[in-house]
């Protein structure tokens, strides 16, 4: 396919930069939603009991690390691609590309929600005994661990579409 090809009206180049943008944006927002959660429920307990803050800032910010990986794969895309030189990228590829990005873009929007939830229960454990704060991160941790699959996915598939153009 030429590099003028387009499919829905964009070239390969937007469909880089769509799978790139959007999985910064959607994982981000997930990210914004989830540390919502926490840090609301993280502020009713430090007003009245300001001392537990370590513990509670850890959980309040855990769901942030999907806009992080969204962020990292939005940058892998335009180093990998060179998106910042060139502008002639085929339509086949872009679409593999965005395609790529997809496993962060979904993942991470719906994880970090989750574990804004799952963070928010650590709150109130901590809230109610302050030594469960270590064990109460844990469970937060383990909905990260499909947050990094998907990382480490759309990785893997990112140089897969660039070891074969």
């Amino acid at each position: 396919m030429s590099s003028s090809a387009t499919a829905l009206g964009l070239t390969g180049y937007h469909w880089s930069l769509f799978g790139a943008g959007l999985a910064a944006i959607l994982a981000g927002i997930g990210s914004c939603i989830g540390i919502t959660i926490a840090a609301k429920l993280s502020a009713g307990v430090l007003s009245e009991e300001p001392e537990k803050f370590g513990g509670l800032l850890v959980l309040a910010a855990l769901p942030g690390t999907q806009g992080i990986y969204g962020f990292i794969t939005a940058i892998m895309v335009v180093v990998l691609f060179g998106l910042l030189q060139k502008t002639a990228i085929p339509l086949a590829v872009g679409s593999r590309i965005f395609i790529a990005t997809l496993p962060v873009t979904i993942n991470c929007f719906v994880s970090a929600i989750y574990q804004g939830i799952v963070s928010g229960a650590g709150v109130k454990a901590v809230a109610k005994k302050e030594d469960v704060a270590g064990k109460a991160i844990v469970l937060p941790a383990l909905v990260e661990t499909y947050a990094v699959l998907s990382l480490i996915a759309t990785i893997f598939m990112l140089l897969a579409v660039r070891a074969n153009i």
